[in-house]
């Protein structure tokens, strides 16, 4: 993970939230009272995001100590304490929602991609994410999928050759298309095409793909493509996927199966930060 894009990515979620200052801690919290505080599971899940979370309170206080109980990917069960906290408590409020908003999306992302890869556990299906994520997020978002067991598709524009339907038309079709790209970026990188009939896929292969991505196409015509294919590229299946759709895909002989929800409609999962006074109240970490 990239750290300068991630304190960019903290810094700006923390002004959001603290504008400027907390106002309710600032007025009842004496500056100096230390904290102790638990962040706890309140559902079954995945873990994942703790290195932003603890991040986002050292920006507010560098001597703030996280001490993690699981690695992220770890199973969470409901009532399981995740992480132990100490320092300034004004510092702990402060970073209190931003902590637990990441926490919460990145774990139900990771939730959710745990969930898909079980599905077709042992079949030989890949479990990839695509790049519908939130705005400012992705590097985060991407790295919850793998803590979940998925794979990463492209991070972004400029990892990797897909070339859609949009580019297709623009092209003047797939030939010319794969013909420019594969003159482009040499004969090392993948090609990926877009295909949303059969008539594409089998345009796609003449072109040499070594990818072909079938775009919401039914069970059936899967199937299908999959046959016309048959081992001359690698295939993926798109398009408003969800985990129970998996196992046919994986059935029909599909390698890759890219799934938006993961990153774009995961339910967030439920954590809560508890909060006491140290025992000893003392100013220092």
């Amino acid at each position: 993970m990239n750290p300068l894009l991630l304190e960019d990515i903290l810094r700006n979620a923390l002004k959001e939230d603290i504008g400027r200052g907390d106002v309710t801690s600032e007025a009842i919290m004496p500056k100096g009272l230390m904290a102790e505080a638990q962040i706890i599971s309140r559902s079954p899940g995945v873990l994942a995001g703790q290195q932003a979370a603890a991040a986002a309170f050292r920006l507010l206080d560098p001597q703030v100590r996280w001490r993690p109980l699981l690695d992220d990917g770890a199973k969470l069960m409901p009532g399981q304490i995740l992480a132990n906290l100490r320092g300034r408590a004004r510092a702990l409020l402060a970073g209190e929602r931003v902590a637990l908003n990441l926490l919460q999306r990145l774990s139900g992302i990771a939730t959710a991609t745990a969930q898909a890869v079980r599905a077709v556990e042992g079949m030989g299906l890949t479990v990839v994410d695509t790049r519908k994520t939130t705005p400012g997020l992705r590097m985060l978002e991407k790295e919850a999928v793998r803590a979940g067991g998925g794979r990463n598709h492209r991070h972004g524009l400029d990892d990797a050759v897909l070339i859609k339907d949009n580019h297709l038309r623009l092209a003047g079709g797939p030939a010319k298309a794969v013909a420019l790209a594969r003159r482009a970026v040499g004969p090392l990188v993948k090609i990926e095409v877009e295909a949303e009939t059969l008539e594409e896929v089998s345009q796609a292969l003449e072109a040499g793909a070594d990818v072909i991505m079938l775009d919401n196409m039914t069970l059936d015509l899967t199937l299908e493509a999959v046959k016309m294919v048959n081992g001359r590229a690698l295939v993926e299946a798109s398009g408003n996927l969800k985990p129970e759709d998996l196992p046919d895909l994986a059935r029909a002989g599909v390698d890759f199966a890219s799934l938006g929800w993961l990153t774009h409609s995961a339910p967030p999962l439920d954590l809560s930060l508890e909060m006491m006074v140290c025992d000893d109240g003392k100013d220092k970490p």
